[in-house]
């Protein structure tokens, strides 16, 4: 009988029949292998089912439950769809822009030795682009369905040569690659070496190049895409989110973090493209093994749709020759380091070493040395026809995420030099022999005496090449990588009547900044007008910060739900999660937090829609451990809040060395739009809220803040008077809290966060010696230092006599100045240079301990007591105070002082 008569005969059968069949055929195929393990053993058994599931690798069945498939492309050639475009001239314009990459890089390493630049990543994942650009990738025109695209970041020339033949750049802006500060070239703009939205603000959409920080922000922007629909902010769409990143990069823990969320969050709106070629900077990135075999098992585990795209359309006659598995055999046997070589030395490589068995020659027999170096280069990731079968398939695939894993060449079509040799990273200029061989490999129409010139090909405005890319980009809705900022402000924000609640101070109640910001928070969430847009995001720390109670109020997003009822169910505080739900509760995973803070702080920028994310962490976690997070949030132009919890390195009690931070605040110097504050009370907080929802959402600038909060309970007291200059001063870094009383030798103590009250016991100790101090809440160090190197070099370069805001706030206030912080003491000595008065600085550097709060502050001499005896220490020092005083201050405050240093203890 026929398969299809088979098949009728099957169909045919009555549903008891169908039963009975199922259950002999189940005892038969039983019967055989119980057969088989008895008599033969258990390693016949494997070697069997090794050889069904080569049957079915082969037949196009994928077993669901395999995490690791043979190394064969998962679509065979008679899955793959009819190709919907121009293959010969989109093959063309890729071979163009390889060209233009080698020739701008070239150029700029010609005209600037050593500035920099990469030609083979680009060459590798052309196709992989072009196949995107061409039939994939909407554009901003495509309103709500546009995609976000990550592009790989080593690449970025490619994207600059595309956007040179779709007319956005010029050869002039070409010329100026890299050359951001002068560029060379009149009438050019400079290109920013890697995707940087802040340099180029209407080109970049996302700082990809810090390896790893690309992958996680794409998982954690499709999230942010279904929180917004799930919420109504946005209506659901067919918007994807495609992420371009490179084999060696999954060595990067933020890379493979947060590959689990996406699949349980069931992302099938998130695609990522592996540019698989096999090599990272100094060599193979698996020598021994397989990458994508490895990549395979780790993306499958997580459960994720897995795409390979191993071979060629070269290989396709030779796998259908292969009807008893030889060929898939010896592709088991492939190691990437054997693969690296067949592409670097072509056919004859190819011939000796891989077809090395008499039923691996018979294959090719009949084949010259040139058609198996087409077979070296026949890779998966460089033939469209099978990219688009992929893509088209990852599209439309619903229910997880989907990763293509593209097998590519580095350096593809650039020459002996460069093409999959280990050194095809680092090469920035082509010699004259790789440059004859990828004009002749690429068809590109030079001469040769126009060679050593390293000229640009551009075909023309007119040329068939330009106007079907530009037709194709035109139909999926515009240009592609284009930044469009699509809120640029003017949200109503509250203004100071609902904060002035908050001013007024605690009521005599004990309360932490940690348990001010919560409420502030609780009252935001309730805001007619913003109140949608405040997206809480926490760690697995609710409960720590005191959060609890908004989980119920507002609820913990969950797409699925839920689906139980929570243990604490029926109390005030009861575990809600919610389809609807406002908190973004990230589990343990600080960089996933910090990743969901960029997807919800930039959405302004890519939906139009102002979310305002408040990202509470404990500050030791913070900024150390997720810097290079933060800085990609400054680079993309983050708008939002980013809470240090538990703050201080001696307002933590019994944590110790490894909670205690002492740093952060530091650390926050080196973004340059991050603004930074280590307020004392509720109204000092409540103003810098304020001051961040003006200036980020009703103004539309690019900054965000980070904001230190701590968990030491103590009375708030009422903003003093004038008001307005104390608000003021909040936000410029310094302003007087309370005045001393009296007459007697003057000293100016300056207080952060908690240890501002620690000052405002010295002032009270130094009373009793006759000393009469002025306390300063010193709110940020880094918006003083700012202002002070902005107006020295106003006053050095522009000739503009004005003072820093420090100078001119101390005026009329006389005395030397004991700075007391809960952080380095690097930190206020950043101001040391604009005072004209001797200054102190008490910090906590070295490491943290386990004790209670006043011991730490004893141990890193930072308690009132040291602070008042610092100050009679400078007086000593201006003759205002005798010895005597001095050393009965000593033996009063009870000062045993260590002949070692806190730091090298």
């Amino acid at each position: 009988m026929t398969e299809k008569e088979l098949k009728a005969a099957f169909q045919a059968l009555s549903p008891e029949e169908k039963a009975r069949f199922l259950e002999i055929e189940n005892r038969e195929w039983l019967e055989s292998l119980e057969y088989v393990l008895k008599v033969e053993g258990p390693e016949r058994v494997e070697e069997l089912l090794r050889l069904l599931d080569e049957y079915l690798f082969r037949h196009g069945v994928y077993p669901a439950n395999r995490l690791s498939t043979p190394y064969l492309n998962t679509l065979p050639k008679e899955k793959e769809p009819p190709y919907p475009g121009d293959l010969e001239l989109e093959r063309r314009i890729a071979n163009i822009l390889r060209w233009n990459v080698a020739m701008m890089v070239t150029r700029a390493n010609k005209k600037a030795d050593g500035i920099g630049g990469h030609i083979a990543t680009y060459a590798s994942i052309a196709e992989l682009y072009e196949v995107g650009f061409n039939h994939f990738f909407r554009g901003p025109e495509a309103g709500l369905d546009r995609d976000l695209v990550f592009f790989q970041g080593h690449a970025s020339p490619g994207n600059y040569a595309r956007a040179f033949l779709e007319g956005r750049l010029k050869e002039e802006d070409l010329e100026n690659f890299r050359r951001e500060v002068h560029p060379p070239v009149p009438g050019g703009r400079g290109l920013s070496s890697y995707p940087h939205p802040w340099l180029m603000p209407d080109f970049w959409e996302f700082p990809t190049v810090s390896m790893g920080l690309g992958p996680i922000q794409a998982i954690y922007q499709a999230r942010f895409m279904r929180y917004l629909e799930d919420r109504g902010l946005k209506p659901k769409s067919s918007a994807k989110v495609w992420a371009f990143l490179g084999d060696g990069e999954h060595d990067e823990p933020e890379t493979v973090g947060a590959l689990h969320l996406a699949a349980r969050e069931n992302l099938d709106n998130l695609i990522f493209v592996v540019n698989c070629n096999l090599q990272r900077l100094d060599g193979p990135v698996r020598g021994n093994s397989k990458v994508i075999q490895e990549l395979e098992r780790l993306y499958r585990g997580a459960g994720w749709r897995v795409i390979k795209v191993v071979w060629g359309s070269a290989w396709d006659e030779l796998l259908a020759k292969d009807k008893e598995g030889h060929l898939l055999r010896r592709f088991e046997a492939l190691v990437d380091g054997e693969s690296q070589r067949y592409a670097a030395f072509g056919g004859k490589e190819l011939r000796e070493r891989f077809f090395n068995t008499p039923e691996l020659k018979k294959l090719i027999e009949g084949m010259t040395d040139e058609e198996l170096t087409e077979l070296t280069r026949s890779r998966g990731g460089h033939d469209m026809v099978k990219i688009y079968a992929a893509y088209k398939a990852a599209v439309e695939h619903r229910g997880s995420p989907v990763v293509i894993l593209a097998r590519t060449i580095k350096g593809y079509g650039m020459g002996p030099t460069v093409m999959a040799k280990n050194v095809a990273h680092q090469v920035k200029k082509l010699t004259e022999e790789d440059l004859r061989e990828a004009r002749r490999f690429l068809g590109i129409p030079i001469p040769e005496e126009k060679l050593p010139e390293l000229p640009y090909y551009h075909p023309g405005p007119d040329s068939p090449e330009v106007r079907y890319l530009l037709e194709r980009r035109k139909a999926l809705g515009g240009f592609v990588p284009e930044r469009r900022v699509r809120f640029q402000g003017g949200l109503e924000v509250p203004e100071e009547e609902f904060f002035r609640e908050f001013y007024e101070g605690s009521g005599g109640r004990e309360i932490s900044t940690t348990m001010a910001f919560v409420r502030i928070l609780a009252k935001l969430l309730r805001h007619p007008k913003i109140g949608k847009y405040i997206v809480p995001i926490v760690p697995d720390e609710a409960r720590t910060f005191g959060m609890e109670a908004l989980i119920a109020q507002v609820g913990v997003y969950s797409p699925q739900g839920q689906l139980y009822v929570p243990v604490d169910a029926g109390t005030l505080t009861a575990y809600k999660e919610s389809q609807k739900g406002q908190i973004l509760e990230e589990g343990i995973t600080e960089a996933g937090a910090m990743a969901e803070f960029i997807a919800a702080g930039t959405a302004y920028a890519h939906w139009g829609i102002p979310t305002i994310p408040f990202f509470i962490t404990y500050s030791m976690f913070g900024l150390q451990r997720i810097g290079d997070l933060v800085w990609a949030a400054a680079d993309q132009r983050t708008r939002g809040f980013f809470l240090g919890a538990t703050a201080g390195r001696t307002t933590l009690a019994g944590e110790g060395l490894q909670h205690q931070d002492g740093q952060s605040h530091v650390y926050a110097l080196a973004a340059p739009n991050l603004l930074a504050y280590d307020p004392a009370f509720a109204y000092e907080f409540a103003v810098i809220l304020e001051d961040g929802l003006r200036r980020m959402y009703g103004r539309g600038e690019d900054v965000f803040y980070y904001i230190t909060i701590e968990n030491e309970n103590y009375v708030h007291p009422p903003m003093p008077e004038p008001r307005e200059k104390v608000k003021e001063g909040i936000l410029k870094g310094l302003y007087l809290f309370r005045a001393g009383e009296g007459k007697g030798p003057k000293v100016q103590l300056f207080g952060t966060g908690p240890i501002l009250n620690e000052a405002l016991k010295a002032q009270e100790l130094l009373a009793k010696y006759g000393v009469v101090a002025d306390v300063w809440s010193a709110t940020s160090y880094k918006a003083l230092y700012v202002d002070a190197i902005e107006a020295e070099r106003e006053t050095r370069l522009l000739g503009k006599a004005r003072r820093p805001y420090v100078q001119e706030a101390l005026e009329g206030h006389e005395g030397p100045i004991v700075a007391a912080t809960d952080y380095l003491k690097a930190l206020p000595n950043l101001i040391r240079g604009y005072l004209d008065r001797p200054f102190a600085v008490l910090g906590t550097d070295g490491f943290g301990r386990s004790d209670t709060r006043e011991a730490l502050r004893d141990f890193f001499e930072v308690d009132a007591r040291h602070i008042a005896y610092t100050a009679l220490a400078l007086l000593h020092g201006e003759g205002k105070v005798t010895k005597r005083t001095l050393n009965q201050a000593r033996k009063d405050l009870g000062l045993k002082l260590e002949e070692v240093p806190p730091h090298r203890r």
